[in-house]
């Protein structure tokens, strides 16, 4: 029978890249976190300072081992500056213990995606309670598990090896929680005058050419798939610790009008057709609360609020494969990170020709105007200001 998180008996818990505890069990709320069963309520704390605050250094004989495996695996998402704006406590002599021994440590590698080390659970002074602790890297989290050395360790490694299978379990028991997050969506322009004109086995064909095209891509900026209506995309983008989400998320709908372009040429020779293959892209920016819809066979990411009407509302508007953003996703970016992308308003000059004024921004009230759109879908982002997006730039 195949183990499952939910079968775990011992203690367990996942943290975010800022080793904030977003996931435990029963066990580990009870006797590492002091809080009582049936309480899950810790999303967003720091796993550091509830350690401090709980007392573990004098609740486990192991801790010196328990806290340098932490320490260790830390190093490699958090600066010891972060790590002091979250160690602090009642009791200041752990917490400047626990900065010492982060600056003198050495980082754990992640290597085959788990670490292990023994730690003794056991209470000071009584006989000795030897776990191993394994610590489960996860593009999503890491998971922390201590199994006792009497038990077998190839379930609970197995368990581990199934990627896939955790980070369901664990996602499926995951609160909704608050964050910043970017979203994008992408319209494939025309696509039921193409669904018309296509025969049925080739309309899906080429759906499935343009979106595993763009699938490579969006698990190199680390996007996570939302539901989107017909044949579109939506697309969440996280924060991460080793680069900007909103930065990915700009570069990922640039390269998705790259490969568009590519597929567009394959299909015009395909078909000498006079059809554009375009993806209409939105993109914008926001706190929101995210979380999942599940049933036994499927799990949903989604988030709630008007970041996704917003960017949604972004891909209507856009045409020609254009990429439109919000000044707040813009407003993310640092002053380098803004000066490697191309942005700006096009606008007709006093001829009647098109120009670009670049680094500017309009409202979508004002544009659906100058387009003559009447469209009433425009009205709740009337008030919305927004640059298209043409180039990005790498860093030289």
């Amino acid at each position: 029978m195949r183990l499952t998180v939910e079968d775990l008996a011992y203690p367990a818990y996942m943290v975010n890249r800022r080793f904030e505890l977003e996931w435990s069990n029963a066990r580990a709320l009870d006797e590492f976190f002091g809080v009582p069963q049936g309480d899950d309520l810790v999303d967003g704390r720091s796993l550091f300072r509830a350690f401090i605050q709980t007392g573990l250094s004098n609740r486990f004989e192991g801790w010196d081992e328990l806290a340098r495996f932490h320490l260790a695996v830390a190093k490699n998402f958090l600066s010891q500056e972060q790590l002091l704006a979250v160690a602090h406590g009642d009791d200041r002599r752990l917490a400047n213990h626990l900065i010492q021994s982060f600056e003198d440590i050495e980082e754990a590698g992640a290597e085959g995606g788990v670490l292990g080390t023994e730690v003794n659970l056991a209470a000071p002074g009584q006989p000795a309670q030897w776990f191993k602790l394994y610590c489960s890297f996860f593009r999503e989290g890491l998971f922390f598990t201590y199994v006792p050395l009497t038990e077998d360790q190839d379930s609970i490694l197995t368990l581990l090896a199934r990627r896939d299978l955790v980070i369901r379990d664990l996602l499926k028991k995951r609160r909704p929680h608050l964050t910043q997050l970017a979203v994008l969506t992408a319209d494939l322009q025309g696509s039921c005058k193409i669904c018309a004109e296509l025969p049925p086995e080739e309309y899906f064909e080429l759906i499935n050419e343009v979106w595993s095209s763009m699938e490579p891509l969006l698990r190199r900026y680390y996007a996570t798939h939302g539901k989107h209506v017909g044949d579109g995309m939506l697309y969440y983008f996280l924060p991460q610790p080793d680069s900007n989400y909103v930065m990915n998320t700009v570069r990922c709908g640039v390269e998705m009008r790259e490969k568009m372009r590519e597929i567009d040429d394959r299909w015009t020779r395909k078909k000498n057709w006079v059809n554009r293959l375009r993806v209409n892209i939105g993109i914008d920016e926001g706190q929101e609360w995210f979380g999942t819809y599940q049933t036994p066979t499927h799990l949903e990411f989604t988030a709630l609020g008007d970041t996704i009407n917003n960017a949604s509302r972004l891909s209507d508007f856009a045409t020609e494969g254009t990429i439109w953003v919000t000044k707040n996703v813009l407003g993310r970016l640092s002053c380098e990170e803004r000066d490697r992308l191309t942005f700006g308003v096009r606008r007709q000059g006093s001829d009647g020709e098109e120009i670009l004024v670049s680094s500017t921004f309009a409202r979508i009230g004002n544009l659906v105007e100058a387009r003559q759109i009447n469209d009433t879908k425009y009205r709740d982002v009337a008030a919305l200001p927004v640059t298209e997006v043409l180039d990005y730039r790498e860093r030289k």
